[in-house]
């Protein structure tokens, strides 16, 4: 039994772990990309936290500091997702090859190139965690339960919010590509 004062109290601290952790990942991919991967990758990934809340909401679930846990943890492996596609869609930009393409091309080639790995790992993550839910007991059933909830709308937010905010928000090839300097020497002999 946990009286009000101590769930209250617990409340909070879920709060604050929970603005810690989206602080945590919009300043990581904002250092490690920028600030339009960073709104999107965040957005997509709170879209994850409010479905699996939405399911609990609705169906009256119990949420406890397991719950929880498990919203964080499917934080973390949404964002892995998304930094996968947004690695690949900053190395596509900086090849000299993709000079032409538009950004939505970028985005297409980066989602393609990386969907079977995404279907393979969510889908072995997705194994254990059913594994967890069906034998794992009462104790860990609505842990188990938020984990396959938050994978599995995981998938569908990387790869079909996040990446159309990226677009939308107007990312492009200059942001990734640093403008040539023009030789000097070659210019005065032409």
């Amino acid at each position: 039994f946990v009286g009000p004062s101590v769930g209250e109290e617990l409340t909070w601290d879920g709060v604050k772990a929970l603005a810690v952790t989206i602080a945590g990942i919009m300043l990581y991919l904002a250092l490690r990309f920028e600030w339009k991967f960073s709104v999107a990758g965040i957005v997509a990934n709170l879209h994850d936290v409010v479905i699996i809340l939405g399911f609990f909401a609705y169906f009256q679930w119990e949420f406890s500091l397991a719950v929880l846990a498990a919203v964080l943890a499917v934080l973390g492996y949404s964002v892995n997702e998304s930094v996968v596609i947004f690695d690949r869609v900053r190395e596509k930009f900086r090849e000299r090859a993709a000079k032409g393409m538009l950004a939505a091309q970028v985005l297409d080639h980066a989602i393609t190139s990386t969907i079977s790995r995404t279907i393979i790992t969510h889908g072995s993550t997705q194994m254990m965690v059913l594994s967890i839910l069906f034998f794992g007991g009462a104790s860990l059933y609505y842990f188990a339960l938020a984990l396959t909830i938050g994978i599995c709308f995981g998938i569908y937010s990387s790869v079909l919010v996040a990446s159309p905010l990226v677009m939308w928000l107007g990312v492009d090839r200059s942001q990734f590509v640093r403008p040539q300097k023009k030789d000097r020497g070659k210019d005065e002999h032409e």
